[in-house]
């Protein structure tokens, strides 16, 4: 889901946007309810949450919607993400590939379910991700 946010957007309410999409997790089997929320060039503010399935690896985790759903809308310049869970999780190793893959750029915000944020960025998170140069050889 998309929302239309100013450039002049804040950490804050980036926040505001993944404690947003937190509540809409469908999450039955571990309780632990994650929102997303990815900030575009443009403002743009593109959600996502975990989707889980009791065929658990079809499980798809809420940085992954929020990333994809923003290449489907057609945003390639991805400059933050905000995740939110109830105790300031990070992402999960693949998270942050896909994140390295799509906005290695990109400020993390990592909240808790108060609101609560601290900063870091893909690079910190997965300081040697694997890249496109990694296939080359």
């Amino acid at each position: 889901m998309a929302e239309s946010a100013s450039d002049a957007l804040t950490p804050a309410q980036l926040v505001q946007h993944a404690l947003t999409a937190r509540q809409r997790a469908y999450a039955p089997y571990s309780h632990y309810l994650v929102g997303a929320a990815v900030l575009a060039a443009d403002g743009t503010v593109i959600l996502g949450c975990n989707v889980e399935n009791a065929s658990y690896p079809a499980t798809i985790c809420a940085e992954r919607v929020a990333l994809t759903a923003a290449i489907a809308q057609g945003k390639r310049n991805l400059r933050a993400i905000a995740v939110a869970t109830r105790d300031g999780g990070t992402p999960c190793g693949i998270c942050r590939q896909v994140m390295a893959e799509l906005g290695p750029e990109m400020k993390v915000y990592i909240s808790d379910e108060q609101g609560d944020f601290r900063v870091t960025s893909v690079r910190e998170l997965l300081p040697d991700s694997f890249s496109r140069s990694s296939l080359l050889t």
